[in-house]
């Protein structure tokens, strides 16, 4: 886990989620390299220079949206995208990529915030991050300056604060996080789509990004199933949960019809 690709990408927190809306709806099937050359030259995120269009590629798209787990994971969220769906349905899935391809970022929010959250003290502080990653560095006989983990501890704070798992400015805490049903079940079929499912779907580890544990999953799998969104049955510890979609455009379609 070296200081260089941590910072780059995590010292600006999520103030890069416009910047990856942009370029996922720019994105198409096709030579990659001439795409990528397309967003330097024509600077379509519009930065002050070109070199600074380039980095955001290079470190957080390329990483996230192509490399990323799973890969060109920009056509997990693209069929919402052409569907307009509102923003608070697209974050969650944004925060799902971005965290799947961060480490850092996904260990720190389902551990140290999950933890927090079940006690009384919801204020997260740059001081008490710093301490976790330091820990973790060690853990890893690795270790990094001062500089860069305070760096490092206030990215990951904006982030989650812009994706919503924490609010506040200067001083944060754990938002009352809020999960639409309709983010929940396009998350739950691109999960489906790994090959999770039953059981293994509802106890899936990613839904601890969102600060939840199996009876909230299990009750927004119910939601979900009264409102057409996916079938969900449950007898005891045996778990059914269908989809009548049959790819990530056709969950888009049932997504946006909700809304409309």
């Amino acid at each position: 886990m070296g200081e260089s690709k941590y910072t780059s990408r995590l010292q600006k927190g999520g103030a890069l989620l416009e910047d990856m809306r942009m370029l996922v709806r720019a994105w198409h099937e096709g030579d990659r390299a001439a795409q990528s050359d397309r967003v330097v030259v024509e600077n379509i995120l519009g930065k002050k220079t070109k070199m600074r269009a380039g980095d955001i590629y290079r470190r957080a798209f390329l990483h996230r949206f192509l490399k990323g787990n799973p890969p060109d994971s920009w056509k997990i969220v693209r069929p919402l995208e052409d569907r307009e769906v509102p923003v608070e349905i697209l974050r969650p899935v944004y925060f799902w990529i971005t965290a799947r391809s961060e480490p850092l970022l996904y260990d720190f929010t389902t551990e140290e915030i999950l933890s927090k959250n079940r006690g009384q003290d919801l204020s997260v502080r740059v001081d008490e991050t710093a301490q976790w990653i330091r820990k973790r560095l060690f853990g890893q006989h690795q270790a990094w300056t001062d500089t860069v983990t305070t760096k490092v501890s206030r990215g990951l704070l904006a982030a989650l604060r812009d994706f919503g798992i924490l609010e506040g400015t200067a001083g944060k805490r754990i938002a009352p996080v809020y999960l639409p049903v309709e983010s929940f079940a396009y998350l739950a079929f691109a999960l489906h789509e790994l090959a999770s499912s039953g059981e293994r779907l509802i106890l899936h580890p990613d839904w601890k990004l969102f600060l939840m544990e199996s009876p909230v999953v299990e009750r927004l799998f119910l939601e979900a199933h009264q409102h057409r969104l996916l079938h969900y049955e449950a007898a005891g510890k045996i778990y059914r949960i269908d989809f009548s979609a049959r790819n990530a455009e056709e969950m888009a379609d049932a997504v946006a019809g909700r809304r409309n």
